[in-house]
Order: structure tokens, then sequence, then C-alpha cells
């Protein structure tokens, strides 16, 4: 996800009898995992924009330093396994079109817009990241005014960066070696400020993490620390953990990752890959069955000018199939 000034953000404690554990523990291997609920209907579906360098031109097959090779080992619990039932019951899911840009633009072009094929928009909520930290209209009241309006909302929070971040303008907010100590401070600074925004429990939040050096064995470790300890505090605040990055890159990690077998991954994955079309399920980087249903968003256009009732603005195109902001009870 670019931004415009950098060129482009139960437990369930089972107690059993001695003479019942063996029985026990066969009935638990039976189970299987809660199915995703999706109890709000979908925003209906229109045409064919979050901050990352797409690289289009990667080998998307490579293998990520730090993961398994993807063709040597069987697919993985689905990520969003971890989720909590109550959590899902909450979730606000959007089909459509989206576009983000850098700052949210004001109510009168909210409006001007409805006129567009656009009924999603990403802003940026938070993180010492993001490229427009001054955010000039972006408050509770804007987001209920566009909630009012018919607008579905993407948070993004854009955090701490990889050590190995190809963006020059992130490397002052790379993250450090205690990577996952950061990842749970920012993750709980993520769910505060949603919440002081009206943001409420069952939303998503997106983990916006720019283009970074995914075959580098150590900095591979120390990013995926950080995004497993911020996803383990935001599910831990009630809410649902999403990860934005390029498909070359980040999301290349988290599906080896995925493929692994490794523990609090995503919920959602917003993947970037310009000039490949807007398809949710045909990017090679991730197995046909990873993250769905409804877990996909793709970034497939950037800094892009569009002018509608009048009001110009510079986005990203995104096609979403995934949960979105709640702001009703």
């Amino acid at each position: 996800m670019r931004s415009l000034t950098s060129i482009r953000p139960w437990y369930l404690g089972i107690v059993t009898p001695p003479l019942a554990v063996a029985t026990t523990l066969a009935a638990l291997l039976t189970l299987s995992p809660p199915a995703s609920a999706a109890p709000v209907p979908d925003v209906p579906a229109v045409a064919a924009a979050p901050e990352a360098s797409p690289d289009a031109s990667a080998d998307a097959s490579s293998a990520v330093a730090g993961g398994a090779d993807a063709a040597a080992v069987p697919d993985a619990v689905p990520a969003d396994a971890v989720d909590s039932p109550a959590v899902l019951a909450r979730a606000v899911q959007f089909k459509g079109a989206a576009f983000d840009t850098c700052q949210a633009p004001p109510l009168a072009t909210m409006k001007a817009w409805r006129s567009s094929s656009y009924r999603g928009v990403g802003v940026y909520f938070g993180g010492r990241g993001r490229g427009c930290p001054n955010q000039q209209h972006l408050s509770r009241s804007w987001l209920a005014s566009v909630d009012g309006m018919g607008w579905r909302v993407l948070p993004i929070f854009v955090g701490s960066q990889s050590p190995c971040v190809r963006s020059a303008a992130k490397q002052k907010v790379r993250m450090g070696s205690r990577s996952a100590t950061q990842g749970r401070t920012e993750g709980r600074q993520a769910a505060e400020a949603a919440g002081k925004l009206g943001i409420r429990q069952g939303s998503a939040l997106y983990l916006d993490m720019e283009a970074y050096d995914a075959d580098n064995a150590g900095c591979a470790r120390t990013t995926l620390a950080f995004v497993r300890a911020w996803n383990r505090e935001v599910r831990g605040q009630g809410f649902l953990p999403g990860f934005y990055s390029s498909a070359a890159s980040g999301v290349r990690h988290m599906e080896q990752a995925r493929r692994a077998g490794q523990s609090d991954l995503p919920s959602v994955m917003w993947f970037a890959r310009w000039g490949s079309g807007s398809s949710l399920y045909g990017e090679p980087t991730l197995h046909a069955d990873a993250w769905r249903p409804h877990r996909r968003i793709h970034q497939y256009a950037g800094n892009v000018t569009e002018t509608h009732g009048g009001r110009r603005l510079v986005v990203d195109r995104n096609t979403v199939d995934a949960p979105v902001a709640r702001f009703k009870p």
C-alpha cells in the first residue's frame, strides 16, 4: 500500500475422569473446526484499491527463507480456525470494490463518490509508519457519517516495518530485535485506536507490512514474530487480524508459514499484485483453498487518478470479499 507522500496503511477447559481420557481424546480428534459465520448480508457486488510496493515481476514460486518449500509440505489448518466463534458471529462481510487513499477524504467527497462503483474505503487509522499520520478528516464522527452513507470501511494500521523493508521512506520505522514485544504492544495500540474511533469488536483490523526481503532468513523470522504477536493481541482484544503486503514478499511469506503449520497467522489476506486483473482466487502465491471463504482482498492497481461527482482523488483499487469495520451494536 503506498502512501501518496512516499510515492506511495475459549478456551474450553475440559476436565475428564481418568477412565474416559482415551475416549475423550479420540472424540476431540474427530471434531471439525467451527464454520465461519456471516450473519450480515453482503453489500451488492460492484465492478473492481493500502500502502506497499507490489512487485508484479518477482518470482512468485520461490521459497521464503524460514519456511518450508510449498510443494513439499501438506496443507495446514486454515489460519482462521483459531478465531473465536463469538467474534466471527459479529463480523460484517463486504463483497465488492473498494479504494484507499493516504488521507481520508472530506465527507463531501465521500458523498460525491457514491456515484462511483466503489462501496468500500480503506482508512489509515493508526500506526507510527503511516505516510499521512495527520489525518485531517478522520474521526469518530467522520466514520459514523460514512457508515451512514452506506460505505464499508477497511481500517488499516501501518506500524513498525520489517528490518529488511524495501521502501526507503519506511527505514526509519523498522522494528527492533524484540519484535514479538513490539508486535504485542502495537496490536494493543491498534485495538485501542480502533475503539476510540467507534470501531467495535468483531471488526477486521488490517496490518500494513510494506514489501520486504522475505528470502533473508533472519529478517523473515523477526518479521513473522512481530506479525504473530500483533495477531495474538488483536484477537485477544476481540478483533479479526488482517494482513496487507505485496504478493511476492509478505503474502508469500505468510503462505509459507501457513503451509508449515505455523500458528497465530492473519485471519484475512490482503495481497497487492498490480496489472494482473482483479481476481481474488487466481493469486499464484496462495493455495486455492487458503484464506477463504470471505477472507481475501486483492489490490490490483495503484496511484490511479479518478473523478466522481466532480471530486478527484488518487487511489488504489481493490476487489474485496472479506470482513470490514463494524460500528453498530
